[in-house]
């Protein structure tokens, strides 16, 4: 991977790979780009979002991307910058809904991962720990989740699992 750190932060919900991912993204470098999946669809969201953007503070550019993530990265990533994807379990959720090829754009990603240059940071949520869910189009996106994340993990320099805020290394 030519110039270029990756990173997968695994965790469930408030498990703390978002604030980890921050944290080390400030660490890492000065010009930071958080790349958001998240769509504003209701005022409980609307109001999560801006407070999460409000938590990043100035040192942080924005781009709100929630379906064409590849594209975005291609635009952002470079050498002298760090770029935080959160989430890909959102992104995953947005092509679903738009009927997207889900293989086709995990594979699309994963090849930009590996030729970009720069620092990535990506979260994910781990979604195949708990209850079976009930609907097969539950079912479908815990599968898709896990392959999602297997693939990402595969090719990234770097994998954790955040579980009650603290990391677990997966992968070194």
């Amino acid at each position: 991977m030519p110039g270029m750190t990756s990173l997968l932060i695994l965790g469930g919900a408030r498990s703390g790979k978002s604030q980890r991912a921050l944290t080390l993204a400030e660490q890492m470098c000065e010009q930071r780009i958080f790349i958001a999946t998240a769509e504003c669809l209701d005022e409980e969201m609307c109001s999560r979002i801006a407070r999460h953007k409000a938590e990043r503070g100035v040192g942080w550019q924005t781009i709100e991307e929630p379906v064409l993530l590849t594209d975005a990265l291609a635009m952002a990533a470079n050498a002298d910058r760090v770029c935080v994807v959160d989430c890909l379990t959102l992104w995953l959720s947005n092509l679903m809904l738009h009927r997207h090829n889900v293989a086709l754009e995990t594979k699309k990603l994963c090849k930009a991962l590996q030729n970009l240059t720069g620092s990535i940071v990506l979260v994910s949520n781990e979604v195949g720990m708990g209850i079976v869910p009930d609907t097969a189009l539950g079912r479908e996106f815990r599968d898709e989740q896990g392959r999602l994340n297997q693939a990402v993990a595969s090719i990234c320099d770097r994998v954790e699992l955040m579980v009650a805020g603290l990391p677990l290394s997966l992968k070194d």
